[in-house]
């Protein structure tokens, strides 16, 4: 069996696709929340510097993620 040979079965393999699908949701999660304690640890005086409300902080995370 040739590497590529390997590479295309790893590729369809649906065990492994939903096992790489779940580590990114959770990569994307860690993401998300480290994006938002990071801007909720700031002065409202410091997101507005940046154009940010407080209630904008969840919109902005999830953009990040993106």
């Amino acid at each position: 069996m040739t590497a590529s040979m390997r590479d295309r079965a790893l590729a369809n393999d649906p065990e492994r696709n939903r096992i790489m699908n779940l580590a990114r949701s959770f990569n994307n999660w860690r993401k998300y929340r480290q994006t938002c304690s990071e801007l909720g640890r700031m002065s409202d005086r410091e997101l507005n510097d940046l154009g940010i409300g407080r209630s904008d902080i969840p919109y902005v995370a999830r953009q990040a993620v993106k």
